[in-house]
């Protein structure tokens, strides 16, 4: 679940401190206080949790001053100020400096609670979208989001790094909901250019005069950059790149030729081509495919993953039973079958959704996985593929699965696993070396 925001609340009276923190903390937040700004400045940094409220006439540093001592250290930061009685040249001062908003004492106690709410939600957006860039731009964090040892993702990984040190353009191919702009963004992150920019383009969201004008130019005064300049010496990623009509892949073409060897932006082509017949090369004019497609890398469908399935969907039960703040459904033997035979067509997109939904099914106390796998047209049978696995197969994805999840519930502690899954020790090491577990990977 998301942790709740903090209020840093500043003043030297210590009645007002304390009537603004009960206040608060009544609406829910988690608030702390300080008596002056030099104390406060030991508690408040960057990528502080939370917002500030400051009093503006204060002994020693004053609320002016701590502003800009704030802003200097992380410019987001929201600040409310408080101002007595004819203060509001000096709050309205503040607003210039960068001061969220102002309130006059006295003020409505409501009015605090709304500026609070405004300023905690701009808040949380702003470190939502800094992790985000942290993620996208550290290649550890992204290939950590590639989940699975299934021969064939451990190959997509390989691909990855050798395909990321490389100066060519590339290609990705795969289903629809496969991960292919993730993977994208792993090629940009573990390369040389991981530092450059990284600009992504749908090319379906626009008709063809906008998307010419979005990839080359010329901008407007209120336009963006050109997504060609704006990427220069980083990588531009085009998705949906069997979008583009003649002309404009001409237009490419010409763009990327300009650039001379090695290319100065590097190129990441996404297809999305679904319709049997037809395929990225059928779609583009030759000259651009083969510029495009000079490293090429397919993002497996789910379905050829074996067991990474159940891992997935582990994984995702855990993340959305933490966010929904309830217990992660437990996967019986049957159910896990149900879910390795599937045919996500959706891919890893719809086993999210399916995880999403069991995890809410489980705290309602109703509704099964098999439930959720049932096609529109056949609502009384679970959709499944045709192809026959050995039992084998099942059995022992089940029981990997098993002994993973008890391993992660119980942090590594071989004695409580031992103990739930009624296995001596010697069978239960014997079993984690078969599937390549490590108690390690469950400490702390």
């Amino acid at each position: 679940m998301a942790q709740a925001m903090k209020i840093a609340i500043v003043d030297d009276e210590q009645d007002m401190r304390q009537s603004i923190s009960q206040w608060l903390a009544l609406s829910g937040y988690d608030t702390e206080t300080f008596a002056s700004a030099e104390d406060a400045l030991k508690g408040v940094g960057s990528d502080y949790p939370g917002i500030v409220v400051s009093d503006i006439k204060m002994p020693g540093m004053d609320g002016m001053q701590f502003l800009k001592k704030l802003k200097g250290v992380d410019s987001s930061l929201p600040v409310i100020m408080i101002t007595g009685h004819g203060d509001v040249p000096m709050a309205v001062e503040a607003m210039r400096i960068g001061a969220f908003d102002f309130l006059e004492k006295p003020f409505n106690p409501d009015r605090m609670t709304e500026l609070a709410k405004k300023a905690t939600t701009a808040r949380r957006l702003t470190l939502d979208n800094r992790e985000l860039r942290r993620e996208l731009s550290d290649g550890g964090a992204l290939m950590k989001k590639l989940i699975g040892a299934s021969p064939v993702m451990e190959r997509l990984k390989e691909d990855i790094l050798d395909l990321g040190q490389a100066d060519g353009h590339v290609l990705i191919e795969g289903e629809t909901g496969t991960g292919k702009t993730l993977v994208a963004h792993a090629l940009h992150a573990v390369g040389a250019r991981a530092s450059k920019k990284f600009v992504l383009i749908s090319c379906a969201a626009y008709d063809e005069d906008a998307l010419v004008k979005r990839l080359f130019g010329p901008a407007g005064q209120d336009d963006p950059i050109p997504a060609m300049e704006e990427a220069r010496g980083g990588t531009l990623v085009l998705e949906d790149i069997e979008a583009l009509s003649s002309t404009t892949q001409s237009r490419l073409l010409t763009a990327i030729n300009e650039q001379g060897t090695p290319a100065e932006t590097r190129i990441i082509a996404i297809c999305n081509l679904q319709d049997e017949g037809k395929t990225c090369e059928s779609e583009l004019r030759s000259d651009l495919f083969y510029r495009l497609a000079a490293l090429r890398i397919t993002v497996p469908p789910l379905r050829s993953r074996g067991e990474d399935i159940l891992t997935l969907f582990t994984r995702l039960g855990e993340q959305f039973a933490d966010e929904y703040g309830c217990d992660a459904p437990e996967v019986s033997a049957q159910e896990a079958a149900q879910l390795l035979q599937a045919p996500w067509p959706g891919n890893v997109r719809q086993l999210y959704n399916v995880a999403e939904r069991a995890v809410l099914q489980n705290r309602r106390g109703s509704g099964s996985i098999a439930s959720l796998l049932m096609t529109e047209e056949d609502e009384a049978q679970p959709a499944m593929t045709t192809e026959g696995k050995p039992l084998k197969e099942f059995v022992e994805a089940f029981e990997r699965m098993l002994i993973d999840n008890t391993m992660r519930r119980h942090k590594g502690s071989i004695v409580n696993v031992m103990e739930e899954l009624c296995l001596p020790r010697r069978t239960l090491n014997e079993k984690m070396a078969k599937y390549g577990l490590q108690r390690s990977d469950y400490l702390g």
